[in-house]
C-alpha cells in the first residue's frame, strides 16, 4: 500500500506537471489553430481573378499582326510595348513615377510643363509601365476588370478632387495585334492657382502574353488641345514587343 501510494503521487504529479504545460505555458492546443495565410498577391490579382476562360481577341475576333512600325520610337521592355515618340516640346520621361493607390511605376515615356502653379508643375504626359495583374505564372487577364480598376485609380488618385468625367470610350478592342481594353475620358476639374480646368485622358491595358499587364497612360491639358489627336494616334501605333 506505501508503494501504490508512492506510485500514485508520482503519477499525479506527473499529470497536474503535463497539463501545467499543455494549458500554460504551450497555450491550449484545443484552441489554438494555425493563422490563415496572408493573400500575398498584387492587388489588381486579388481584384480581377484570371477568366475561367482566356479572352483571346474578345469582342473584335482574333487579333491579326499590325504592320511593322515606322518612324521615331518609344520603347518599354518592362511592359513590353513600344509606341510612337514625338518631337519637340515632347521630352523624354527619365523618373519613376509611382502613381496612386495601385502605385502603377511609370519609367518610360514622354512628357513636357504645360504649366507651373502653387501646386508644383502639371504636364502633358504619354507615360507607360508593367503591372501586375495575374496569379503566379499565369498569363490570362481579365481586361476588362483591369482596366475598369486603373481607369478608376487614374481619375481618384491623378487629378484634383472633385472632378466631373466625361466617358469616350470604354472597351475591349486590340492594340499591336494583342487584346487590350481603352478608356478614354475627359475630366473636369479645379485647383487653386491652376488654369487647365479640363483633359482628355486615356488608360490602355495590353495583354502582353504576360503575368504583368502593359499600361499607358495619355493626358493632355485643356491649355493645349493642339495635342489632343496624340490620344488616338499614340494608342493606335502600339506595338508589342
Amino acid at each position: 500500500m506505501i508503494f501504490g501510494g508512492v506510485a500514485g503521487l508520482i503519477l499525479a504529479g506527473g499529470l497536474v506537471a503535463l497539463l501545467v504545460v499543455a494549458f500554460g505555458g504551450a497555450g491550449d492546443p484545443f484552441r489554438d489553430r494555425a493563422s490563415a495565410p496572408t493573400d500575398v498577391r498584387p492587388p489588381l490579382a486579388q481584384a480581377c481573378p484570371a477568366p475561367a476562360v482566356s479572352p483571346g481577341g474578345g469582342a473584335t475576333g482574333t487579333p491579326t499582326a499590325p504592320p511593322p512600325a515606322a518612324g521615331a520610337r518609344t520603347v518599354d521592355r518592362d511592359a513590353g510595348i513600344s509606341y510612337r515618340r514625338y518631337g519637340a516640346p515632347w521630352q523624354a520621361w527619365n523618373e519613376v513615377w509611382r502613381a496612386g493607390t495601385l502605385q502603377v511605376p511609370y519609367r518610360v515615356g514622354q512628357h513636357f510643363v504645360t504649366e507651373v502653379y502653387s501646386g508644383g508643375e502639371y504636364h502633358a504626359s504619354i507615360l507607360s509601365a508593367a503591372v501586375p495583374a495575374a496569379d503566379n505564372d499565369a498569363v490570362s487577364l481579365d481586361l476588362e476588370c483591369v482596366g475598369r480598376q486603373v481607369a478608376a485609380d487614374v481619375r481618384a488618385e491623378y487629378y484634383p478632387q472633385p472632378n466631373t468625367m466625361e466617358p469616350l470610350r470604354d472597351e475591349l478592342t486590340t492594340l499591336g495585334g494583342r487584346p487590350a481594353w481603352v478608356s478614354q475620358f475627359r475630366l473636369r476639374f479645379e485647383a487653386a492657382g491652376l488654369t487647365a480646368t479640363e483633359e482628355l485622358s486615356a488608360v490602355a491595358i495590353i495583354d502582353v502574353g504576360r503575368p504583368t499587364a502593359a499600361v499607358l497612360y495619355v493626358s493632355v491639358p485643356g491649355t493645349h488641345k493642339q495635342f489632343d489627336y496624340v490620344v488616338e494616334d499614340v494608342l493606335e501605333s502600339v506595338r508589342v514587343l
